[in-house]
């Protein structure tokens, strides 16, 4: 959820909830498609609740934040694998199953889709996990409805006939999740201030400052953290980062002499964050140079310092993706159809289209 409680108060939940979550999902999946005959082993079940508690492992502090800043060109997903190949190595190869269906190479493909795909226990949670803690209810969708559903027809996930009217309403949540939740405008404001605080102590570290933060912090802003440096040693010292050293860190780096930095942390420690404005065109460079100019003459710092309050970029919400790893429905005649093809709402055409909003940010009159 990263920063949404600055949005929505009560979004204070975290991944081991949603972790847990999903894995109990999982656990009523395969009860129902076990009732259904389709044949699941000891082996696999363990595979897939292991694979699905450890889904996320790999986030860091404030969701996606970390993947900006001190951690460059590696995924959470990435460091979720190396989190269960090192475990893997820990319970003598205990996790390979997990880790075959988890990268999505385990030949029982809808076991794979169970953990990774448009309908899986992942989505199945966390939209009624997000929905339920935010209080946003049009993300309120039927998880124990959409499991009922569920089939396997070979090898690959189908929902049947009669839950279509779930899963138009799953998918309509989701759109309405991201653009009131996961993509509000506060929370992604907040989400980029964060992005530019760590952004701006790496390099002031780089350039000789010494700056207090948490042993574990400390390692990341002193390290040029890549894929191919990502060693064991990393990733143990990633293990023992969450929100608390951000949080810390910004507390004391709100009193430190640098004008960008300071700054930065006030705003999100203060809940005064920067003006963010929504437009459904890209943002005119005139806008952006005025409110840039009008910066630098005000606080007499340079063109690169105020990049860091004034700067644009933009979103992407698509609730359903057509050709990938599509939502296919059972029909009473044995054929199936890609859920599009088969639901009477004109709008689901629409949710699979991508909407792409670009905005804009710049300092408040006060600063």
């Amino acid at each position: 959820m990263g920063l949404s409680y600055l949005v929505y108060p009560g979004a204070h939940h975290t991944r081991f909830h949603h972790a847990l979550g999903s894995m109990h999902l999982m656990q009523k999946a395969l009860n129902v498609l076990r009732f259904k005959g389709v044949e699941v082993s000891e082996d696999e079940e363990n595979g897939l609740l292991v694979a699905i508690l450890l889904h996320d492992i790999g986030h860091g502090p404030f969701s996606h934040a970390m993947e900006h800043s001190i951690v460059n060109d590696i995924s959470h997903e990435e460091i979720s694998l190396r989190f269960m190949e090192e475990l893997n190595e820990e319970f003598n190869g205990s996790l390979t199953l997990a880790i075959s269906i988890f990268k999505g190479e385990y030949p029982r493909k809808f076991m794979c889709q169970l953990i990774s795909s448009q309908l899986d226990m992942d989505r199945a949670d966390y939209l009624k996990r997000d929905s339920f803690y935010t209080g946003v209810a049009e993300g309120n969708i039927n998880s124990e409805r959409l499991i009922t559903m569920l089939n396997v027809v070979r090898d690959e996930l189908v929902v049947e006939e009669k839950g279509i009217y779930s899963i138009e309403k799953f998918l309509v949540a989701r759109r309405f999740m991201y653009w009131q939740v996961y993509l509000h405008k506060t929370g992604l404001v907040a989400e980029q201030l964060v992005i530019r605080v760590l952004k701006r102590a790496k390099e002031l570290v780089d350039k000789g400052s010494k700056l207090q933060c948490s042993i574990a912090l400390n390692y990341f802003l002193n390290s040029e953290i890549n894929t191919m440096s990502f060693t064991k040693e990393t990733l143990s010292v990633f293990a023992k980062l969450d929100d608390y050293d951000i949080i810390s860190a910004m507390k004391d780096w709100q009193h430190h002499n640098d004008f960008v930095l300071s700054n930065l942390c006030e705003m999100i420690i203060n809940r005064d964050l920067l003006k963010i404005k929504l437009k459904n065109k890209p943002i005119d460079a005139i806008a952006l140079n005025e409110h840039c100019k009008a910066l630098i003459e005000k606080y007499n710092i340079t063109k690169q310092e105020a990049d860091y309050f004034v700067f644009t970029g933009e979103i992407t919400n698509q609730a359903y993706q057509i050709k990938k790893q599509n939502i296919n429905i059972l029909l009473k005649s044995g054929k199936i159809k890609d859920i599009v093809k088969v639901s009477d709402q004109l709008n689901l055409k629409a949710l699979s289209k991508p909407v792409t909003k670009y905005y804009i940010c710049y300092p408040k009159k006060k600063m």
